[in-house]
């Protein structure tokens, strides 16, 4: 059973920054695509980021491209999310989710698995 927990989450300032983490259990995080969708109240989850399963590979929507990089510790079977420069448009639950596909993804039901939510606030 594959179990993904965020944490990092919080209240921050416009212009501040945050590391969300995702830990991967049950399986290797290398063995998964993994994925970042975030969901602002009374709004559709949306796509972030994703990191492709060989960790090579990064693909970010347009509205954090330049101020949010997604990593990946194999070592600790982890995934980051470093959002700086937070706006408070970025505002939301910050979910992280893993698909078995190879490539990238930014569906979200192309993603099998996913974790509880972290809530991010950023503050004007």
């Amino acid at each position: 059973q594959v179990q993904l927990v965020e944490s990092g989450g919080g209240l921050v300032q416009a212009g501040g920054s945050l590391r969300l983490s995702c830990v991967v259990s049950g399986r290797t995080v290398s063995s998964y695509t993994m994925g970042w969708f975030r969901q602002a109240p009374g709004k559709e989850r949306e796509f972030v980021a994703a990191i492709s399963r060989s960790g090579g590979f990064t693909y970010y929507a347009d509205s954090v491209k330049g101020r949010f990089t997604c990593s990946r510790d194999s070592a600790k079977n982890t995934v980051y999310l470093q959002m700086n420069r937070l706006e408070p448009e970025d505002t939301a639950v910050y979910y992280c989710a893993a698909r078995d596909g190879i490539t990238v993804a930014t569906a979200r039901s192309t993603y099998a698995y996913w974790g509880q939510g972290t809530q991010v606030t950023v503050s004007s």
